[in-house]
């Protein structure tokens, strides 16, 4: 594939642009071929079958598989040593194109707990990468987050909701901050959630403690999103059902899920799946040591060792992000979810290695070219909704390939796997 942002053609087996699954949609691999013209980063036309003449003498590229939009990850840390709360400009570009020749063509950078002034220098310094579009924005992590389920937040650092402090930090950002995540209990939360609304921040719920009342009050509120559920908040307990109760009940609120193998057990991503349909958005929580090899590392004034692509903090009391990208996790939901378990989640001897460090001679293989179910790319389609279009919808940013969205895409090659080729912007990104 060759790099082009002029307008050009891309035809592919199959186009999946990120509109609501039909009940009964033609899931064939022999269906005629679809195309999308692609011109100034843009989707400018689209259709199935031959292409109309007035294209006919554009540039294309074929690609054989299925075209998905671009993931969208609305939670991470960086990558290849950098962590956005404190890399240098250049650095955070080099994660940030970690996470774009991987799929993830929208990417907020999230910013783990810090003081005030490092806050304030973090998000004056990445400002600039959302304003040129190399990020989709910025997520404040804490630091507003309850001491007990605060994970690799420093306790030192975590404070009570502060206006006048989330003011200088909106200043200090020129508006690129998109979502902040507090805990609701802390004594001025509900108050803030209001301020960050009426700011037009989205809110997120987690590293909390609190019960389902106020977990409900915070949603009242505005808050729309749940960070990393059942991660650094209470289990589900059905006379105290907390925020994972109302996140998996109330359709307002998106929830965040880490499908990497170690923070959510297969059981548990079925239930959500079962319960919360259209409301899931994977992410990554991706940390500084995503790309890179395993060591110790620091982040959100924690140390931080990482063994067999496993983050954990360095007392082994809780994990500290994942290393993954979004790519990783869409492999793994669709390696779980083949025909024959497709509704009964694998047991925990079924579940593969993780996808990061996993040895070729071990790697689960999803269906083959000649047995791709129909099952499972029906399921595609919701697979784009997990993937990019909830967290999109939510989070006020672009998505999709319909006529005059980016030109954004995946390939998924035959065995639905995201390894054909990533578009951003209408250019073909150099292979990871």
């Amino acid at each position: 594939m060759t790099s082009t942002s002029a307008r050009s053609v891309i035809v592919a087996d199959r186009i999946i642009d990120g509109s609501p699954p039909q009940a009964t949609p033609d899931t064939r691999w022999d269906r005629v071929p679809e195309w999308l013209v692609v011109g100034d980063g843009v989707v400018i036309d689209r259709g199935v079958g031959p292409l109309p003449d007035t294209f006919a003498s554009l540039p294309s590229t074929t690609v054989h598989g299925v075209l998905v939009p671009g993931f969208v990850d609305i939670h991470a840390h960086g990558a290849l040593g950098a962590d956005f709360a404190s890399a240098s400009v250049a650095d955070a570009r080099r994660a940030a194109d970690h996470h774009h020749r991987r799929g993830t063509t929208s990417l907020i950078a999230s910013i783990a707990t810090g003081t005030l002034t490092d806050t304030c220098s973090a998000v004056g310094r990445l400002a600039p990468l959302v304003a040129d579009g190399t990020l989709a924005g910025l997520h404040l992590e804490g630091p507003y987050l309850a001491p007990t389920r605060r994970g690799a937040h420093a306790r030192e650092l975590l404070r009570t909701p502060d206006t006048a402090e989330v003011d200088a930090l909106l200043e200090a950002a020129h508006g690129s901050i998109r979502m902040v995540t507090l805990a609701p209990e802390l004594d001025g939360a509900l108050t803030l959630v209001e301020h960050l609304v009426r700011a037009g921040v989205v809110v997120a719920i987690g590293h909390t403690d609190a019960d389902a009342a106020t977990t409900r009050a915070a949603v009242d509120a505005g808050a729309r999103v749940v960070t990393h559920l059942f991660n650094g908040m209470p289990p589900l307990h059905h006379r105290a059902p907390g925020p994972v109760g109302v996140a998996l009940s109330d359709d307002r609120l998106l929830v965040e899920l880490i499908v990497d193998g170690h923070h959510l057990d297969p059981t548990a991503i079925a239930v959500v799946e079962a319960a919360a349909p259209g409301r899931i958005a994977l992410v990554s929580d991706a940390m500084a040591a995503t790309g890179c090899s395993d060591g110790h590392y620091r982040i959100a004034g924690s140390d931080v060792i990482v063994e067999g692509g496993v983050a954990v903090l360095a007392d082994r009391s809780s994990l500290a992000g994942s290393t993954i990208t979004v790519s990783d996790a869409v492999v793994r939901l669709l390696a779980e979810r083949t025909p024959s378990d497709a509704d009964h989640p694998p047991s925990q001897a079924q579940r593969p290695p993780s996808q990061a460090h996993r040895p070729p001679s071990q790697a689960h293989r999803p269906p083959s070219p000649a047995s791709a179910p129909d099952a499972t790319v029906t399921a595609l389609a919701t697979l784009v909704d997990r993937s990019s279009a909830a967290a999109a919808r939510t989070l006020g940013l672009p998505s999709g390939l319909t006529v005059g969205a980016p030109a954004d895409a995946v390939v998924l090659d035959h065995s639905l796997r995201p390894t054909g080729g990533v578009l951003r912007r209408g250019t073909w990104l150099p292979s990871s």
